[in-house]
């Protein structure tokens, strides 16, 4: 059974001749879990009388309830066959959001493919996003990527790709490089915590320990790799002690914790700005839902390992802090996610008005700098062809 002080491998194995063997239980000691509130909401540790202000705090519940209530959403979306896929981050809100805010607004961001709510912490708008679902004319990605792939430039928030372990190394290049070119930028790479057994994930995190290059490495401990447990993907008892091995820091922290989590990346990146290194931060949660809307977590998951992690969701544990500082009560709660509900279904109706699919056009864009007369060639036959019969345009479908 799974808990969050409890992650490690079962009885050491002893071979004859070491000088010294691994004390199970070590590394739990070592790598401790940094948290500033527990699982009612009040201050703990060296957390301090006010950690953030309470107008900072609240700011950052919305998002989190934003992106809850938008996940909740999108499942229904998907099960009734109006988008073909999704993935969220229910009961992992405040890592995604914890990190993101903890950067600054010139960092980039490289995520993996939970981190929807960073994209809109940097500006990128619901409605945008949800023709990202949708495929439609107002998709950024112009079709060309399945759901929940989304890009936002103008935040600094890198392609989402669906091979493991490829953002790492793409943060560890535009860290370097933003160096070499002498601007004070810093990487945040996420990836989940199968893939620390990808090859991208030793040469990211080595090279950028060698050259001291300044990124933030957020590993989302879940628990699960779709549906392998983390037991099954490393022997070691944390993530975090794998840091030791590259030669940086590495610390672990209560993922559910949202100030927790704001302060450790804080920290983190004021020493990679400082020239200090990379940090791998493993933010220890659960995946309390299924890997996507594809898997159904219920066929290698008993529904007892889930419960207590309910009980740690980390929307519950600000809205208590909240709570117990006169910021936020019943009604005022009851009214924000009335209005958060309003604001997802009114992007949705402003995404699902634009034209189903991106324009012909689209197919021969961002090729090269200009298109070449052969793409331009190629264009007017198109045209033309869908002029003369309109079901060119749409093959799977020769009767519409």
């Amino acid at each position: 059974m799974r808990s969050e002080h409890d992650l490690g491998p079962g009885p050491a194995r002893r071979e004859p001749g070491r000088a010294r063997d691994w004390e199970r239980g070590r590394a739990l000691r070592e790598f401790p879990l940094h948290r500033l509130l527990d699982e009612d909401g009040e201050l703990v540790g060296d957390a301090g009388p006010q950690p953030l202000a309470d107008a900072q705090v609240l700011a950052l519940y919305r998002w989190m309830v934003l992106n809850r209530v938008l996940d909740e959403r999108m499942v229904t979306l998907q099960r009734q066959g109006r988008i073909g896929f999704y993935i969220g981050s229910i009961g992992e809100e405040a890592t995604v959001f914890g990190t993101a805010a903890g950067m600054e607004p010139g960092d980039w961001i490289f995520p993996s493919y939970r981190e929807h709510g960073a994209a809109f912490l940097r500006g990128l708008p619901l409605v945008t996003f949800l023709c990202d679902l949708l495929g439609n004319a107002g998709d950024l990605m112009k079709g060309r990527q399945m759901p929940c792939h989304e890009a936002w430039r103008a935040g600094r928030y890198a392609s989402i790709s669906s091979p493991i372990a490829t953002e790492i190394p793409h943060a560890v290049g535009a860290a370097w490089a933003a160096r070499l070119k002498g601007d004070e930028m810093v990487s945040l790479a996420y990836f989940g915590e199968g893939a620390t057994s990808a090859h991208d994930f030793h040469t990211g995190l080595n090279f950028a320990a060698v050259r001291k290059i300044p990124v933030v490495f957020v590993c989302r401990n879940n628990g699960w790799a779709i549906s392998v447990p983390a037991e099954k993907q490393t022997a070691a008892a944390t993530i975090a002690q794998k840091a030791i091995a590259y030669g940086m820091r590495g610390e672990r922290v209560d993922g559910n914790d949202l100030l927790a989590v704001l302060d450790a990346t804080r920290r983190a990146r004021a020493r990679a700005a400082a020239g200090e290194g990379p940090t791998l931060l493993e933010c220890v949660t659960y995946r309390v839902e299924g890997h996507s809307t594809s898997d159904d977590p219920r066929v290698y998951r008993p529904a007892e390992l889930v419960e207590p992690w309910k009980k740690k969701a980390p929307i519950a544990r600000v809205r208590r802090y909240l709570a117990a500082r006169g910021a936020l009560d019943d009604a005022a709660e009851a009214a924000l996610r009335d209005a958060l509900r309003e604001e997802v279904q009114r992007a949705l109706r402003d995404a699902e008005a634009f034209p189903p699919k991106p324009g012909i056009e689209t197919l021969f864009e961002d090729v090269y700098a200009e298109p070449l007369r052969q793409q331009r060639e190629q264009l007017e036959e198109l045209e033309a062809a869908i002029a003369a019969d309109p079901r060119v345009a749409n093959p799977r479908h020769s009767d519409a």
